[in-house]
């Protein structure tokens, strides 16, 4: 062997091990965590860790995002990162930048565990709706339990058993309360129809441009149908609605994906009007489009 072949040999295998090394360490940086999605504020998402920690996981355009199917968990299928919303048990593996801060590589979640995390959302509206009917009864009751309490300053047991109430009613009602509703828009279809009326897209590109000054603000549509005919045709109605509306919010709304949570088909569920009539079947073919914020981005 030559003199200049050994040479070149030589350096040639110092370059693959070195490059072998830099593929392990990078290997090792990897990190897997599990937890389930607390909040979620555009392209960061705050996850509660296993442990009970709190950990800010980063998203960015190169970040996988998959659901795992199959009896084995073997499949995979590619999701959009509208998938990722609150109350989701997902598995994120990434890098740390920080004790408290990752960037994501992969997000993988469960198909029940969407959802499950889907039927949270779907019941958001609902308990808003219920925390603003209790929310002049709360105050009224703590006034009167405030009197009630310089009324009795001089009787210990009282006193506390009055404070004891007030806490209740608070811890009660504020369970209730994690998201603000800052807007909304409802889109009626005609019968078996799916396409959106003309009329109705000025709405959606006013909403989703009051939407934008907003901080962390994110975008939930909800499609439903009356309960007149098949219920499996129905459902697929309320789908495609759904998904018709998100349509125009992402193209003629330019709304980022990040922003958009993924859009429920409710089916026949939810009646807002008796299906007994024509009028009444017409409010049910709806979607339902809200501009909400989460209370602790809000907070922030």
């Amino acid at each position: 062997m030559s003199h200049f072949t050994f040479r070149t040999t030589r350096v040639v295998n110092v370059f693959l091990i070195g490059f072998a090394l830099l593929s392990t360490a990078a290997a090792q940086d990897l990190r897997k965590v599990e937890g389930l999605i607390k909040a979620r504020n555009g392209e960061s998402m705050m996850l509660q860790t296993a442990d009970s920690q709190e950990l800010t996981v980063v998203l960015n355009d190169d970040t996988r995002v998959a659901q795992v199917q199959g009896a084995l968990k073997a499949r995979r299928k590619n999701m959009s990162m509208a998938a990722l919303i609150p109350g989701l048990e997902v598995k994120v593996e990434g890098v740390y930048e920080s004790q408290s801060k990752m960037i994501a590589k992969s997000v993988s979640f469960k198909g029940n565990d969407l959802e499950r995390a889907q039927s949270i959302q779907a019941g958001l509206h609902e308990t808003q709706v219920q925390t603003q009917q209790n929310k002049a009864e709360l105050e009224k009751q703590n006034a009167e339990l405030k009197a009630q309490n310089a009324a009795l300053q001089e009787h210990g047991e009282q006193l506390a058993a009055n404070k004891a109430a007030i806490d209740a009613a608070v811890a009660r009602f504020g369970q209730l309360d994690d998201y603000y509703i800052l807007d909304e828009v409802t889109v009626y279809f005609g019968n078996g129809k799916t396409k959106v009326d003309s009329q109705y897209v000025s709405q959606l590109v006013a909403l989703a441009e009051k939407a934008k000054g907003v901080n962390g603000y994110l975008i939930e549509v909800k499609g439903y149908a009356s309960a007149v005919g098949s219920a499996t045709l129905n459902q697929k109605l309320s789908e495609d609605r759904a998904n018709a509306v998100t349509s125009i919010l992402i193209q003629k709304g330019q709304i980022p994906l990040t922003r958009m949570l993924a859009p429920g088909a409710m089916g026949e569920s939810e009646q807002v009007s008796t299906d007994k009539t024509a009028e009444g079947q017409a409010e049910n073919r709806r979607v339902v489009v809200r501009v909400l914020q989460n209370k602790a981005v809000a907070g922030l």
